[in-house]
């Protein structure tokens, strides 16, 4: 029996048409799209997240070497105004004053050269114990939804 080709029916579709094909296209580009988008959004947050943590890192590092050094912590010799700038060293500086010009430096190269950084000590009520409170101070404007300034503080008991 010969084969005849017989034309569809007005009825039944034969394929795929163009235009299912390009609303497929364009449904798949604005999911890729919005995948991208929640990726940049996840780096700008993951970068923030990071900043933050090494704020605490840099407030325990001056809080050890306060500890390392404490009879000096205890004279003030760790306080330090509001700061932006590493502090101007003599030419033998005391080992309070290299700590400090390092946690600044430190401050500046992991958190970007607008970080600040301040350390306060006051008397505690019991014996030689003093009371010292640590402010780091950075830019996170990049951070989703972040703030210019975000201030991290940290008060401990030496």
């Amino acid at each position: 029996m010969p084969y005849r080709n017989h034309p569809s029916s007005p009825g039944r579709q034969g394929g795929v048409g163009l235009i299912e094909v390009l609303i497929a296209v364009l449904v798949m580009a604005i999911g890729l799209l919005g995948i991208a988008a929640l990726q940049a959004t996840a780096l700008r947050n993951s970068q923030s997240s990071m900043e933050r943590s090494q704020a605490t890192v840099h407030s325990y590092a001056i809080l050890d070497a306060m500890r390392a050094n404490l009879d000096s912590a205890r004279a003030g010799n760790y306080d330090m105004d509001m700061t932006c700038d590493a502090p101007e060293l003599p030419e033998e500086p005391s080992l309070g004053e290299a700590d400090k010009a390092a946690w600044v430096a430190s401050l500046h190269s992991d958190l970007g050269e607008t970080s600040c950084g301040k350390v306060e000590c006051v008397a505690a009520s019991e014996g030689d114990a003093m009371d010292c409170t640590v402010t780091v101070q950075w830019n996170d404007s990049r951070g989703s939804g972040g703030e210019e300034e975000q201030t991290m503080v940290t008060t401990v008991r030496i």
